[in-house]
């Protein structure tokens, strides 16, 4: 089993789909990209400290899955500012057809409100937090480009915030591979952690659009 696994992470296919889901959930956030990303990293992690203890090489259990853990982050995080930037692009396109839409529903309008006056303050560590939070990417990707943010503004924390959200999900799931094995336990207490940080920065994001000033 374990060796079928490792096979498996080692496959391109594997970082085809991570890169995927990543790109897809600004669009479809219902889809679990983050919850692949540490099934990844932790099938990586596990398989590489199986074959290490089988063969005697304790010590090499690091190096052995860290160049999968490495493309694993890097795919991640350029799916996340790839599709970033496309929903920032379409936004800023097409803020007028979206304002429309936006309109008919007071709630959206208000938080567009909020997170309009947020960006135009200077909110490039809120993109960062949002990242980690259920559909945040996709709201404030939309925000930046109806708000008429330049991308030379918008890129840089993008790229910021798609490299921690990487970085945090194949670091939780390598050391969940690494201390509890390729297993169900292994992956779901990293899926577990990722969950937490959604739910602190949800509670931090509206925190900040609460007490953000209401444009005139």
């Amino acid at each position: 089993m374990q060796e079928t696994l490792g096979e498996l992470i080692y496959a391109p296919w594997v970082y085809v789909l991570v890169a995927l889901s990543v790109l897809l959930d600004v669009f479809l956030p219902f889809l679990p990209s983050g919850v692949i990303v540490v099934a990844a990293a932790t099938v990586a992690a596990g398989a590489a400290a199986e074959a290490a203890e089988s063969a005697g090489l304790a010590a090499a259990t690091t190096s052995a899955a860290l160049p999968e853990t490495f493309v694993l982050v890097l795919c991640a995080a350029s799916a996340s500012v790839l599709g970033d930037l496309v929903v920032y692009r379409l936004a800023r396109h097409g803020s007028t057809r979206f304002d429309r839409a936006v309109a008919r529903s007071r709630r959206l309008s208000t938080a567009q409100e909020r997170l309009g006056q947020a960006l135009r303050q200077g909110a490039g560590p809120l993109f960062v937090l949002a990242r980690f939070a259920p559909a945040g990417r996709s709201v404030m990707s939309l925000a930046a480009g109806v708000a008429q943010r330049r991308t030379r503004e918008f890129l840089p924390w993008s790229a910021l915030a798609g490299l921690a959200w990487a970085l945090y999900s194949v670091g939780i799931g390598y050391f969940g591979g690494q201390w509890l094995g390729s297993t169900w336990l292994g992956a779901a207490v990293p899926a577990l952690a990722l969950f937490g940080a959604g739910g602190v920065a949800t509670c931090l994001v509206r925190r900040r659009n609460a007490s953000a000033p209401r444009a005139a």
